[in-house]
């Protein structure tokens, strides 16, 4: 689509410079406009054309072609300064072009079950009530995520195209595998994120703004059971949940921090290009 736009613009641009630095190519125009407009004419009164004379169209060919050599001799240096000024900006727009320079332009991932995309483009999934504070303050939620309670669970502080693939993954989860979600941290601002970062790698290894908290675009999650949280991984019930809750992120285009190094089993987050810049 980017290359048909530069070479419209090109072809647009030259026609508008020939036009307005060339009598000839104005009166070729006008010609042209009047006859079209005699012949439409000459059809709708249904008025038989005149036989033409055979060798006609050739010497209207050459003169016109003469003429056309001409204009191109007498006006070279316009044309010398013309056609690089037009070329070189499209020639440089289609060397040069990223997705990122479109507006508004956030790719992600071909989703790859259809009845997943279908849902992603239709319904618009409603967030679950979050856990009672106290929830969050237990010695288990305490150990594993400490300073939690502090955590923002707004679901309108995360982006749309993330908060759609969440709801969705929590919905998959508790209608076909039994697991109710429990949204532990979302947005994360860059004070909060440096201070977790000086609490060590066990917590977290990014700073301010190198955290896809920061964005929106990132989400930790536990289970929720019996009226508590789940986090800890010791759990067999909560680790079968974590890989499952792993497949079915993925499935939606987002990251699991499952296969990392240093595993996050609870974190998703979705990478649209362009936004983070490392």
């Amino acid at each position: 689509m980017l290359i048909f736009i530069a070479l419209l613009y090109f072809c647009l641009a030259c026609s508008l410079i020939w036009l307005a630095c060339f009598p000839g190519g104005r009166a070729i125009v006008l010609g042209w406009v009047f006859g079209l407009r005699g012949r439409v004419a000459r059809v709708v009164r249904r008025r038989p054309t005149a036989p033409r004379e055979p060798m006609q169209p050739r010497r209207t060919l050459a003169a016109r072609g003469s003429g056309a050599r001409q204009l191109l001799r007498r006006h070279a240096v316009i044309l010398a300064i013309a056609v690089p000024a037009v070329a070189i900006p499209s020639l440089l727009a289609l060397v040069m072009r990223t997705p990122d320079m479109l507006p508004g332009y956030e790719p992600s991932e071909a989703l790859p079950d259809a009845q997943i995309a279908a849902l992603l483009r239709g319904e618009q999934l409603v967030p679950p009530s979050d856990p009672p504070p106290l929830a969050f303050t237990t010695q288990e939620v305490e150990q594993v995520r400490p300073m939690l309670v502090n955590a923002s669970r707004n679901w309108g502080l995360m982006h749309p195209d993330f908060n759609q693939r969440l709801l969705l993954a929590f919905k998959i989860m508790k209608e076909k595998y039994g697991y109710e979600m429990a949204l532990l941290e979302g947005y994360r601002s860059p004070a909060r994120q440096d201070m977790l970062a000086q609490m060590g790698g066990a917590v977290t290894n990014a700073r301010a703004f190198q955290s896809w908290h920061q964005y929106g675009l990132a989400a930790d999650c536990a289970f929720w059971r019996d009226g508590k949280l789940v986090i800890s991984e010791k759990d067999p019930w909560a680790m079968r949940g974590y890989q499952l809750y792993g497949e079915v992120a993925e499935q939606l285009g987002l990251t699991w921090g499952g296969r990392w190094k240093m595993m996050d089993l609870g974190h998703t987050e979705l990478r649209l290009r362009g936004v983070m810049r490392r």
